[in-house]
């Protein structure tokens, strides 16, 4: 059970996190910053997107990024040994946690193409004896995933599944690796795959129930009901059609 004090000093982070990413321009939306939207890697269309890849060229908000991480580390898991940053964007999230709350840190390796777990047990076939994590691993470690955001969970169970090869590789064993810790959540249906792979996934901004409310005041009242409606029932938005509605509109406003 989360305390109420850090339950508050959470909130504050997050509120204070966001809006300046949004200031900074890595949160963006159709109607600012791209009309024609985005597609996510996982196929679907979006109004809005979260661009945290420039994150390390903003050092005060990364620090606070990885002091605000750090603690959910501490104050929700506890007694976690290290944190492995997914490639990219995770890598520099990772190092900042390490560097504010001393906790070490290793990352994973980028497998280009691979978009799910099957297909990464398809390349590991024929991946050969190269290291998948950097940094370093001892039997017993309680290891936790640090990434950016999360949207279907495919790229947090990709990251495991190259710990678990990883540990093989390197004769260790009693290894844990139960937890999840991203900045966002999109809260379009990770947690529950989460839960599924007896995973827990904790995230600082929780963005459809929490996260975009914090925006509320920097964005335009259409902006804000769209993004809105988009996290209720996305698969709305795949219609051609409204994404052209949704394009005049951001024209029309330019």
């Amino acid at each position: 059970m989360i305390k109420v004090s850090w339950k508050n000093e959470r909130e504050k982070m997050g509120k204070e996190i966001i809006q300046s990413l949004y200031r900074e321009g890595m949160i963006k939306t159709w109607y600012r910053d791209k009309s024609d939207g985005w597609y996510l890697a996982s196929g679907l269309w979006s109004p809005f997107y979260i661009q945290l890849r420039p994150l390390s060229s903003y050092p005060k908000v990364l620090r606070k990024v990885g002091y605000a991480l750090g603690k959910i580390i501490k104050e929700e898991i506890k007694d976690v040994d290290k944190i492995i940053g997914v490639a990219m964007a995770g890598i520099p999230i990772a190092t900042a946690i390490t560097l504010t709350e001393e906790i070490p840190s290793g990352f994973t390796r980028k497998l280009e193409g691979v978009r799910d777990v099957n297909e990464f047990h398809s390349l590991i076939e024929k991946y050969g004896e190269h290291a998948l994590i950097e940094g370093e691993l001892k039997s017993g470690d309680n290891l936790v995933v640090v990434d950016d955001l999360v949207t279907k969970f495919n790229s947090k169970l990709i990251a495991i599944e190259q710990i678990k090869y990883e540990l093989k590789r390197r004769g260790l064993s009693n290894v844990k690796c139960e937890n999840v810790v991203v900045l966002f959540d999109r809260e379009q249906g990770a947690e529950k795959s989460a839960m599924e792979h007896n995973i827990e996934l904790h995230s600082l901004i929780p963005f459809r129930t929490k996260g975009i409310s914090w925006l509320a005041d920097f964005l335009a009242e259409e902006e804000y009901s769209v993004i809105i409606d988009y996290l209720d029932n996305p698969i709305r938005y795949q219609n051609l059609n409204i994404q052209i509605n949704l394009k005049n509109m951001a024209k029309c406003e330019v």
